[in-house]
């Protein structure tokens, strides 16, 4: 197998859009366009978390603009979309929490449903967009708690209002990609994808109700980690692999938007699906201290127990595949959260450091 190289002469100067860049992977997805030398243009809510990787990593001074505003307000997203005149759209804007989506259902739906439908809507009216990659979740399939990894032509579903959402959103995309947004025919020609990740874990990730954030918290505060679900097995990776898949998605679709337009899985080796037990105990010994403890779980909240990705259509038509093995991941995320607690190093140069370093690790990988 050929080893993974981003083509760097791709994306200097090269006009992107980026929906949630204040969030966890938005953030890092623009430091790493801004060392490729994207112009990115940023348009999200406020960061979602007090400390968030936004503030900390400084991502606003990779941006060549920065509108905060709301998905949902579709004169707004308008505008601004037009404004930057993007050739590439990521959108990365969502509610993205399974237990908030019971809390809060209806903006849940708003913003990942109808969000989505504004974006590809507004992307219409862009003559210089050649595409669009929208990020979805491997939790839009209608999961059957079987140990089969879901194909990319698998039923869409949800049980859970988040992975309803999402679901709903995929069909949206495809509904857009094939009545206005085709990759063919007359005119222009612009690609449209999905990109459908597993549980992604990395440096700078607050939110709540995730269990890396969780446990960081209680080690940084000496506090016994609380998890509800330990058995639960979850397709993990570092944050960094599926923002890869995600660059080499971009540049296939511009060169080659017919073929390349549809959706995608960017998820791990089968050897990360590990339980949260596990995953827990690992993040442990990599911090060198800690105790968990298991709580009960709401029973009236349903949370997937296994979900697996197929990833040989990424693998065998794109040439991507996944760089860290759990071990490398849980290791470099770790690294990164104790580097920011301890204020060794300046958390913009070092985070921009860690995407080197995998760079680095992927081209070396075979």
């Amino acid at each position: 197998m050929e080893n993974m190289v981003i083509d760097n002469a791709f994306w200097p100067g090269r006009r992107v859009f980026l929906t949630g860049h204040t969030g966890f992977k938005g953030g890092w997805l623009a430091l790493w366009l801004q060392q490729l030398g994207a112009e990115v243009h940023g348009y999200s809510l406020a960061p979602p978390t007090i400390p968030s990787l936004f503030e900390t990593a400084q991502v606003a001074k990779t941006l060549a603009s920065d509108v905060r505003a709301d998905i949902r307000d579709y004169p707004a997203f308008e505008g601004a979309l037009k404004k930057a005149n993007p050739e590439i759209i990521f959108h990365l804007a969502a509610q993205p929490l399974v237990r908030a989506s019971y809390r809060e259902p209806l903006e849940t739906l708003a913003t990942n449903v109808m969000g989505t439908a504004h974006l590809l809507q507004a992307a219409r009216q862009v003559d210089g967009l050649r595409a669009i990659i929208a990020i979805t979740t491997d939790k839009c399939y209608e999961n059957r708690e079987w140990v089969y990894p879901y194909r990319e032509t698998d039923p869409l579903g949800g049980h859970d209002p988040y992975s309803a959402s999402k679901g709903a959103a995929e069909l949206a995309i495809a509904s857009y990609r094939k009545s206005f947004l085709k990759a063919g025919g007359s005119g222009p020609a612009r690609a449209l994808s999905s990109a459908r990740a597993g549980n992604v874990i990395g440096g700078g990730d607050w939110a709540e109700d995730r269990i890396v954030p969780d446990c960081i918290r209680s080690l940084v505060n000496g506090k016994t980690i609380r998890i509800r679900n330990p058995s639960a097995e979850r397709p993990w990776q570092f944050v960094l692999d599926p923002l890869f898949g995600y660059l080499l998605l971009a540049l296939a679709m511009k060169k080659n938007p017919k073929d390349f337009s549809g959706a995608w899985n960017f998820g791990p080796y089968h050897s990360n699906n590990i339980d949260v037990r596990t995953l827990t105990e690992k993040i442990i010994r990599e911090w060198g201290a800690g105790t968990w403890v298991g709580t009960t779980q709401d029973k009236k909240l349903h949370e997937a127990s296994c979900l697996r990705l197929d990833i040989t259509k990424s693998v065998t038509r794109l040439g991507w595949r996944p760089v860290y093995d759990i071990n490398q991941a849980i290791r470099k995320t770790v690294e990164w959260y104790k580097t920011d607690y301890t204020r060794a190093e300046d958390m913009y140069i070092f985070s921009l450091e860690q995407i080197e370093t995998f760079i680095h690790d992927a081209g070396k990988s075979g």
